[in-house]
C-alpha cells in the first residue's frame, strides 16, 4: 500500500517523491522521539525533558518553513516589490502536490506526540498514514487516532462483500458529482470569473452560484470518491461534508464544510490562542486570527485573506448574536448563511480584486435588468421568447438554462447527502450497482468538461 501510494504521488512528477519521503522521515523520528520521551516523563525528571518542547517547536517551524517556501515565496517577494519598491525576481515555484495536506497532517501528528496521545508506530505505518492514497492529494485531513489504527486491525485484511458494496456505492455518487455537476457548472462559472465583461444582475447571481455549486460538488465528490477508494481495503475515512448549505448560521456551515480542516483549526491554532477561555474581546482576536491563517492556508494571494478575513468577522457577529435575547426564523437564518457563503465564494474564486469587484457590482446592478428583447441571449428560445418575454426580463431569459440547472442543485441539496445516504445500510442489489456504475460511466463519458479537482490547488 505504501509503494502504491508512492507511486500514485510520484506520477505526476517524480522529483517531488524525495520531498515527502523526507518529510515522513524527519517527522516520524522526531515524533517518535517525543513520544518516547514523554513515557519516560516523571515529576522529579521533567527538568530533564524541559528541552521536549524545543524539539516540538523545531518540528513545526520546518514544516511551516518546507510549506513556506513552496507556497508563499512568491506572495513574500510581490509585496516587497510592493511595499518597498523593489525589483525582487518572482520564483514562480511550482507547489508539489498535497504540500498543505500532508503538513498540517504531520504538524498535528507532532503536537500529538508532544502531548503524548500518539503511540510508538512503526515506520511503516506511519508511511502509510501520511501517503495513504485516497486522502493524500485534496483531503480529508486525517488523524492519527483515527486511521492508524485500522492499519494495524486485523479485520482489515480480510474482504468484506459490503464494504466492496458501499465502496461502489458512494464512489459512484462522488464521481457523478463531479463529472457531471461540478464540471457543468465549472463551464459557467470560468466564463463569468474569467470574461472580463461587463456582467448584469441575473448573470453575474448566475456565475456566483455556479461558483458555490461547482466547489461544493467538486471537493465533496472528492472526499465522496475517497471514502469509496478507502473502502475497497476496509478503511473508513473521515467525513468531511455534512451539508453545509443547509446551515442556519456561519458557525453551523464550519461544522459541515470540510470538517477535518475545521477541527485542524480549532484544535491546533484556536485552543492554543486561548480559544473561549480568555476574554470576549481575546475570543474574537482568536476566531479573526484563526480564519485568516485559515484562507491563507487555501493560497497565497490577499483574496483568499479577504475570504477568510469575512468569515472570521461574520464568526464574531454569530457569537454576538447569540448573546442577545433575539430570535430569528429559521427560513431568513438559512437565507442570510448562504447568501453570506455565496458571496465570500466570490473572493474565493476570483484571480484579481478587480474581477471580484465586478461580480459583486453585477450582483447589486438592479439597473441592468432589462425587459427589450434585442439580444442575441435569446436566441436559445426560439419561437418560446415572445412567450418568456411577457413572464420575464430579457435580462433573465438570456440565463435561464443556468438557473434551471442551479434550481436543480438546490433540489438536490434539500435530500439526504452521500452519507447519510450511504448510513441508512440501502441494499442494493447486482441489478442496481450494475445500473449505478454503467449510467455513471456513461455520464463521464459523455460529459463536456473534465477539469482537475479544484483542492488539488491548495
Amino acid at each position: 500500500m505504501v509503494t502504491a501510494s508512492l507511486f500514485f504521488y510520484a506520477y505526476w512528477d517524480a522529483k517531488y517523491l524525495p520531498l515527502i519521503l523526507c518529510s515522513i522521515l524527519f517527522n516520524f523520528a522526531i515524533g517518535t522521539g517525543l513520544t518516547q520521551s514523554h513515557n519516560e516523563l516523571t515529576q522529579t525528571r521533567k527538568k530533564k525533558y524541559s528541552n521536549r518542547k524545543i524539539v516540538l517547536l523545531i518540528g513545526i517551524f520546518a514544516n511551516i518553513c518546507l510549506l513556506g517556501y513552496y507556497k508563499y515565496t512568491d506572495f513574500l517577494l510581490s509585496n516587497i516589490n510592493f511595499i518597498f519598491g523593489e525589483n525582487y525576481n518572482l520564483h514562480h515555484i511550482v507547489l508539489p502536490l498535497a504540500i498543505s495536506f500532508f503538513t498540517f497532517t504531520q504538524i498535528a501528528y507532532l503536537v500529538d506526540s508532544y502531548r503524548g496521545e500518539t503511540s510508538e508506530y512503526d515506520l511503516l505505518s506511519y508511511s502509510l498514514f501520511v501517503t495513504f492514497f485516497p486522502h493524500l492529494i485534496a483531503g480529508p485531513i486525517v488523524h492519527h487516532r483515527h486511521i492508524m489504527p485500522q492499519f494495524v486491525s486485523r479485520w482489515a485484511v480480510f474482504q468484506k462483500t459490503s464494504n466492496i458494496q458501499k465502496s461502489l456505492f458512494i464512489f459512484s455518487i462522488g464521481l457523478f458529482k463531479k463529472v457531471v455537476i461540478a464540471d457543468n457548472f465549472s463551464l459557467y462559472a470560468d466564463y463569468g470569473f474569467d470574461g472580463g465583461a461587463a456582467l448584469n444582475l441575473f448573470s453575474a447571481w448566475a456565475t456566483s452560484l455556479s461558483y458555490t455549486f461547482q466547489i461544493y460538488f467538486d471537493f465533496s465528490g472528492y472526499c465522496d470518491m475517497a471514502i469509496g477508494s478507502s473502502l475497497l481495503f476496509n478503511i473508513w475515512l473521515p467525513i468531511n461534508f455534512n451539508s453545509p448549505y443547509k446551515a442556519l448560521n456561519i458557525q453551523d456551515f464550519w461544522r459541515r464544510w470540510h470538517i477535518t480542516l475545521s477541527c485542524f483549526l480549532r484544535d491546533y491554532l484556536y485552543i492554543p490562542l486561548g480559544g473561549n477561555r480568555c476574554s470576549q474581546l481575546r475570543i474574537y482576536m482568536n476566531l479573526f486570527i484563526t480564519f485568516v491563517l485559515g484562507g491563507l492556508w487555501h493560497g497565497a494571494t490577499w483574496l483568499f485573506v479577504i475570504w477568510g478575513a469575512m468569515h472570521g468577522v461574520a464568526l464574531i457577529i454569530n457569537r454576538i448574536w447569540k448573546g442577545l435575547p433575539f430570535t430569528m426564523p429559521s427560513y431568513l437564518a438559512w437565507l442570510l448563511t448562504f447568501i453570506f457563503v455565496n458571496t465570500s465564494w466570490v473572493f474565493f474564486r476570483a484571480k484579481t480584486l478587480d474581477d471580484a469587484i465586478r461580480i459583486l457590482k453585477g450582483m447589486v446592478d438592479i439597473r441592468s435588468v432589462t425587459w427589450s428583447s434585442s439580444t442575441s441571449d435569446l436566441a436559445w428560445a426560439g419561437w418560446m421568447s415572445d412567450i418568456l418575454l411577457k413572464i420575464f426580463p430579457a435580462s433573465f431569459i438570456g440565463q435561464l438554462p443556468i438557473y434551471l440547472f442551479i434550481s436543480l442543485a438546490f433540489v438536490i441539496l434539500s435530500y439526504s447527502n452521500s452519507i447519510e445516504m450511504l448510513n441508512k445500510n440501502i441494499n442494493l442489489n447486482k441489478m442496481t450497482y450494475s445500473a449505478i456504475l454503467f449510467s455513471t460511466s456513461i455520464y463521464f463519458m459523455l460529459s463536456s468538461t473534465s477539469t482537475v479537482f479544484l483542492y488539488f490547488n491548495f
